[in-house]
């Protein structure tokens, strides 16, 4: 009765056939979930305890894609097993190929994009650096899956000299008409391997300034201090100085103040001592030199020169304002002024002059008669 119900046939195939490729495939399965419950299971734990993300990332790339190729291809090698026609066979065949050239190409792309963010991030600032290589992973992800349709191709039996001669002759031709496109794509890898920027950090271009957002491909965003954002081609970027002041580690002050020409010598020696002073009431500076510089046009000058301990422009005009308030201070107690401009007139009547010079000229012309 067995026998019978086993030899039962149904498309070429009999209910035998059916039943081993149905084990094939069960018995597949569970081996794969006895791998996925017990050994990725402690590989997990594994990993969790070393210092390192990438073997974690990579076990994760494993369960996600490695586990879904080994079930579909268990049920293809299942299919297999039966007897189908030679067109079915193909299709299932090429169906095969594809789903796991898929799954190859999507592990592949992880995996170098794990290892890519894990050596930034362990580069200094790099979870900021990190932030950066969307377009790297761009790029990446679109050699990968290039690469990976070429092979695909092959194996389904197509012509892939033909396909790359024809994108090689492609290529040339795009090159040639998106240069300035190319160019800025060169110029962010200059900026992403060179490092003269990075999101968070506040720069000068030209008359422009503001704090960059984001590094494209193409463009740089930077958010102004006005509020706008400011757009900026790479390759504008690359070949303009830039002044980044997040890099600045302290900041130098030069500022002066003038004093009118009525102070006495006494006072002015006593000045840049008194100057002295004042800067060193604040924190977190280190003076530098006070010095009586100039006789200017309405002023006795003086220089200062300190350094702020700390970056922030903030921390800087709050130092400055307090230094300014002290000396306003002491030397309004001194009696000492600051200088403003100022400038004499001398004023000369016109007809007095010309009387002075008409007095003059009729005494010498009486002098003249008289010698006669």
């Amino acid at each position: 009765m067995l026998d019978d119900y086993l030899s039962i046939e149904l498309w070429n195939n009999t209910t035998k056939d059916y039943l081993m490729a149905m084990g094939f495939i069960v018995l597949g399965i569970l081996i794969v979930r006895v791998f996925k419950k017990t050994l990725l299971k402690k590989l997990k734990k594994l990993t969790q305890r070393t210092d390192t993300h990438f073997d974690d990332y990579l076990v994760e790339a494993i369960e996600k894609f490695v586990i879904p190729a080994l079930y579909i291809s268990i049920v293809f090698f299942g299919i297999k097993t039966l007897t189908i026609s030679d067109n079915l066979r193909n299709i299932i065949s090429n169906t095969h190929t594809v789903v796991l050239a898929y799954y190859i190409i999507r592990l592949v792309s992880r995996v170098l994009i794990l290892l890519l963010k894990t050596w930034v991030s362990e580069q200094e600032n790099g979870q900021e650096k990190v932030k950066q290589i969307g377009g790297i992973i761009l790029i990446i992800n679109v050699l990968i899956w290039g690469i990976g349709f070429l092979f695909l191709f092959d194996n389904l039996g197509y012509d892939v000299t033909a396909i790359v001669t024809g994108m090689g002759i492609g290529g040339i031709a795009v090159a040639l008409a998106a240069q300035n496109i190319l160019g800025d794509l060169f110029n962010y890898f200059v900026i992403f391997f060179d490092r003269p920027i990075e999101i968070g950090d506040f720069i000068v271009i030209d008359d422009k300034n503001g704090i960059v957002e984001k590094i494209g491909i193409k463009t740089t965003r930077i958010k102004t201090l006005s509020g706008e954002q400011l757009v900026v081609a790479n390759s504008d970027l690359t070949s303009s100085r830039i002044h980044n002041y997040k890099k600045m580690q302290r900041r130098r002050i030069l500022f002066a103040v003038g004093v009118s020409y009525e102070t006495n010598t006494n006072d002015l020696k006593q000045i840049p001592e008194i100057l002295k002073e004042i800067v060193n009431h604040q924190k977190p500076i280190t003076f530098d030199r006070a010095h009586f510089k100039e006789f200017g046009d309405s002023s006795l000058n003086f220089e200062v020169v300190y350094f702020i301990e700390d970056a922030a422009y903030n921390t800087y005009m709050d130092i400055q304002q307090q230094i300014n308030f002290e000396i306003f201070d002491k030397f309004q107690s001194m009696g000492i002024s600051i200088a403003f401009p100022t400038r004499t007139l001398y004023l000369r009547n016109e007809n007095d002059q010309k009387l002075k010079i008409e007095s003059a000229s009729n005494n010498v012309s009486k002098s003249t008669e008289m010698d006669n």
